[in-house]
């Protein structure tokens, strides 16, 4: 089961990183397209860094964070 963000349920929008098993393995990093399947027992649509889509069974290998939000612009025109 893929850890959540602060205790939170994954939603559309969340990134998953997933650590290297291996000494310079790099990690790996989609983003959640859509959540499937009942709480506890997710999995998710998601498209990969490299454009490809899948349905990703997270294990625990699997970190769910969500993507910083970005202030908006105050200057003045």
């Amino acid at each position: 089961m893929a850890k959540t963000v602060q205790g939170k349920p994954a939603r559309a929008g969340d990134e998953i990183v997933i650590t290297g098993h291996s000494v310079g393995d790099s990690a790996k990093t989609a983003v959640i397209l859509e959540v499937l399947g009942e709480p506890g027992h997710e999995r998710f649509l998601v498209r990969w860094e490299d454009g490809h889509e899948s349905i990703f069974f997270p294990g625990d290998d699997a970190l769910v964070r969500r993507p910083r939000r970005r202030r908006a612009s105050t200057t003045a025109s």
